[in-house]
């Protein structure tokens, strides 16, 4: 026998449906290649040790792979500073600053920044509190406000986007940040 929702039962589908691709799906990618990176500079950790992250110093010595991840200690974001630690040396390499900023669990930003299953101290993670920074690149978490969205932007040094990607999965976010810093330098040799 089948049943046939009624119109409340095909609301509720059709509303599971998009909430379960909004969740599935890659973001939205946000501000466009060649736009100008907003500037911001900010409170952060490397290695459990306080610093100061200014966008434009940054840029001054090579592109920067800027990543916003939700919060630290999550599993996603565990993953995905991993990834980037363990590839921190092909960044810079290739002349690249990597820069996580996130504005979940502040409070635990300084050991996340040290363990060695996270980021190992090979890169900066900066405080984006309320997720102000992460407006500025319209990578606000839509799913939660006041969280950054996973959204990885690769700048470059004239302060403009060379490449954006956005996706909940941690997983191609480095891969695919490394190929775009390689074709630049690739277009820019030192």
């Amino acid at each position: 026998m089948r049943l046939i929702p009624g119109k409340r039962g095909l609301a509720a589908a059709a509303a599971a449906m998009a909430a379960s691709t909004l969740l599935a799906g890659p973001a939205m990618a946000h501000l466009a290649v060649g736009a100008p990176a907003p500037a911001f500079t900010a409170p952060g950790y490397q290695a459990g040790k306080p610093l100061t992250f200014d966008l434009k110093a940054a840029l001054k010595k090579g592109p920067v792979v800027l990543y916003f991840f939700p919060a630290a200690h999550t599993s996603g974001c565990n993953a995905e500073a991993h990834l980037f630690a363990d590839a921190v040396d092909q960044f810079k390499a290739q002349g690249a600053t990597v820069i996580g900023v996130t504005s979940g669990n502040l409070d635990q930003l300084a050991a996340f920044s040290a363990e060695t299953e996270h980021c190992s101290g090979k890169f900066p993670v900066a405080s984006d509190p309320n997720a102000a920074i992460a407006k500025t690149y319209d990578s606000g978490l839509m799913l939660r406000p006041g969280w950054s969205n996973r959204d990885s932007y690769v700048i470059a040094p004239d302060g403009k986007i060379l490449f954006v990607y956005s996706d909940l999965n941690p997983n191609q976010h480095v891969a695919l940040t490394l190929d775009a810093v390689k074709k630049w330098r690739a277009e820019h040799p030192k």
